[in-house]
């Protein structure tokens, strides 16, 4: 006897999700999306323009995600900004909000689209993924109507958030999350009152959440990782490069080594904005990116990732950053001398020979360096650097930096500034500080902005070293430090 049709699916389904909780992989996918912007960000336009502009972005990533379900992908994760742009005043963006109710209602847009409408975005993003049997993750504009019995409430009777959404392969809305750190420009949406933690699991892991300014932040970002133990953060993302330290891929590789996570970043790319670089990020380093400033291309990126990579036997151990350093006597006390890397005032120590041992301190760290080039360049000057204090202009908040860099000419006072391009390669380097913080971030940028893969580690004992000979030509090796616990209160949240 043959059973019925409906049997035999419900049999074949569940087989598969028996077979996708066996396993410890899966694949993911990021989008990095060149966005079509709207002509006039500022100015005020219909329901129905603003639609459009949003439906010519997400014909682009529907494109994206069944690329994506194509070669197998279970999750994908788009842009921040991904569906219609930036700079808008609150006025102009209230028309691509929705309002986004909470995934606890249990709702699939696409099958029920009037249940909360009128939500088109929400109802087409639900039905890509259903559609295409993957879990897709987008970033769009929330909206919550409020009253003057919210003392809070602004003048214009509403709630605007930038918002990230998350459907389920069935395209159910599975999760959402209001982002809690916005960046200083961000002025047509509010700040939640409270950061929200936004996890959910799935047969490949247990995912967390958030977006682009937040992971510099104790909250949500390490707290998901350290207190509510996801396996796999999603990051969409509108991140602006800035070297020496802070291009996407640099340190969103650096942060997924660092809280040992696997990390989906997913940028816009706009070169005039300086936005591109995209990856899957995991505790070991890059499994793929992308960053390219020459052209206007967006990028799918898909790989094959750990689904719990604390239980992978390749799972790197637990550092003490600052074990090492403090073990150890000051290698030199050559002469130092002040540069500014942006508005952050270092303490630099030229490395005058093609190897040697030095150490810089400033304030409470020290950081060492032993070092071996090759191949040196005349006209290329490397120094040794140390940071321990406040960062930003308006929202501040404490680094504690130690960096082995290149300048950008022989002119000393240009150490600091940006530079993408170098000719001297290292025999060796090893690199380590006297942390006052577990959260530090190694990250090695070799010239073109290149990531190196595979060619370091960061040792049990804080330091971070090369395993051979480095292949490129460096920029920077840099252990990057986070003292949460300084941060100055933030100006601007209410």
């Amino acid at each position: 006897m043959i059973p019925p049709w409906p049997v035999v699916h419900a049999a074949v389904f569940a087989l598969a999700a028996l077979q996708a909780l066996a396993s410890d992989t899966f694949i993911a996918a990021v989008y990095e999306h060149a966005v079509i912007l709207p002509r006039a960000a500022q100015e005020t336009v219909s329901p129905e323009d603003a639609l459009a502009l949003m439906n010519k972005n997400m014909d682009i990533l529907e494109g994206a995600i069944k690329e994506a379900a194509q070669q197998g992908a279970h999750i994908i994760v788009t842009p921040e900004d991904g569906i219609y742009g930036w700079v808008f005043t609150r006025e102009a963006i209230y028309p691509y909000l929705e309002d986004i109710p909470d995934p606890e209602v249990n709702w699939i847009p696409c099958i029920d689209p009037t249940r909360f409408a009128p939500t088109p975005v929400l109802e087409r993003l639900s039905c890509m993924a259903r559609n295409n049997s993957i879990y897709v993750v987008a970033n769009i504009g929330d909206k919550k109507s409020c009253n003057s019995s919210d003392p809070s409430c602004p003048s214009d009777g509403r709630y605007q958030y930038n918002t990230n959404v998350v459907f389920d392969s069935e395209g159910k809305l599975v999760a959402r999350y209001h982002k809690y750190n916005l960046f200083r420009q961000e002025t047509q949406f509010n700040y939640p009152k409270e950061p929200e933690l936004v996890t959910f699991k799935t047969p490949f892991g247990k995912f967390g959440i958030f977006t682009c300014f937040d992971i510099l932040f104790r909250e949500p970002a390490v707290v998901l990782v350290s207190e509510l133990q996801v396996d796999t953060v999603l990051f969409p993302t509108a991140w602006m490069n800035v070297l020496p330290f802070l291009t996407a891929v640099e340190f969103h590789s650096a942060w997924a080594m660092g809280m040992r996570v696997n990390l989906l970043s997913a940028n816009t790319h706009n070169i005039r904005m300086s936005m591109t670089g995209s990856g899957l990020f995991t505790p070991g380093g890059a499994a793929a990116y992308y960053y390219n400033s020459k052209t206007e291309e967006g990028r799918l990126l898909v790989a094959e990732l750990s689904a719990r990579p604390r239980l992978s036997p390749t799972y790197p151990p637990a550092v003490n950053w600052s074990l090492y350093a403090t073990s150890v006597k000051n290698f030199t006390e050559d002469i130092t001398f002040l540069g500014a890397v942006r508005r952050d005032i270092f303490t630099f120590s030229e490395l005058k020979h093609e190897d040697g041992n030095y150490t810089v301190c400033q304030k409470d760290l020290c950081c060492h360096l032993t070092y071996r080039m090759s191949n040196k360049s005349n006209d290329e000057i490397y120094v040794l650097g140390a940071f321990d204090g406040l960062h930003g202009s308006v929202i501040k908040y404490h680094w504690q930096v130690c960096t082995l860099l290149k300048c950008k000419s022989t002119d000393l006072s240009t150490c600091g500034q940006p530079v993408e391009t170098a000719q001297t390669k290292f025999d060796m380097f090893s690199l380590s500080g006297t942390f006052g913080t577990n959260y530090v971030f190694p990250e090695v940028l070799y010239s073109d902005v290149q990531l190196a893969p595979g060619e370091f580690e960061v040792l049990p004992d804080g330091r971070l070293e090369s395993k051979n000979t480095t292949s490129k030509p460096l920029l920077t090796a840099t252990l990057f430090g986070r003292r949460y616990e300084k941060d100055l209160k933030h100006p601007l949240r209410n």
